[in-house]
């Protein structure tokens, strides 16, 4: 089996992307998603956030995603530290989630910071989903209802675009005037071919 990576910066379309890998019965796996669930039923991983951020980083038993946004997005060693502690038990969880899913041609791990988490590591191929800055900014504006501001102190904590889209094996535009579906169906054919 194939391990593929797919990443791309915040607001490229990257979900978008898999599920269309998905209606081709592509298992993927979000990082993101892994991570929420983590920090919620891992003692180990949410005694160490509350070391590190204190009590009130978690409300009713879950983390409070967009107060430590606002700590992370401002201080690049406060982004470092959150990372060392949820990094590894993602890492841990999609070796196990692989593992059980090995009767596939390929799965797809689906992270933001595939690159800068050092988890391109863990796969054979990578695919960078791109989109032009401002359509980015718009869609996630739409998205999250946070300000443009906010926008640009995530975009900014992430790998610049040209430096994924160098690293990358496929790129998959999603900038609104070319179809994502044959581009997504064109890299399907090309990885089945290569399990068989």
């Amino acid at each position: 089996m194939l391990k593929i990576g797919i990443t791309g910066g915040i607001g490229s379309g990257k979900s978008t992307i898999c599920k269309i890998f998905a209606a081709l019965k592509i298992p993927v796996y979000n990082a993101d998603v892994a991570a929420a669930v983590i920090t919620h039923r891992s003692s180990e991983v949410k005694t160490q956030l509350i070391s590190a951020f204190g009590e009130d980083i978690y409300e009713d038993g879950y983390l409070n995603r967009k107060k430590l946004a606002g700590i992370i997005f401002q201080d690049k060693r406060e982004l470092e530290k959150v990372n060392s502690i949820i990094h590894p038990a993602v890492r841990n969880d999609y070796e196990k989630w692989a593992i059980s899913n090995q009767s596939t041609p390929y799965t797809l791990k689906e992270a933001a910071i595939l690159f800068e988490s050092g988890a391109y590591r863990q796969v054979d191929k990578v695919i960078t989903v791109f989109a032009p800055i401002d359509l980015r900014i718009k869609r996630v504006i739409l998205r999250e209802n946070i300000s443009e501001t906010e926008v640009l102190k995530r975009i900014n904590s992430q790998m610049p675009e040209e430096e994924k889209l160098q690293k990358s094996d496929f790129i998959i535009y999603n900038d609104e005037t070319q179809s994502v579906i044959l581009q997504v169906l064109k890299i399907h054919n090309i990885l089945i071919n290569n399990f068989l």
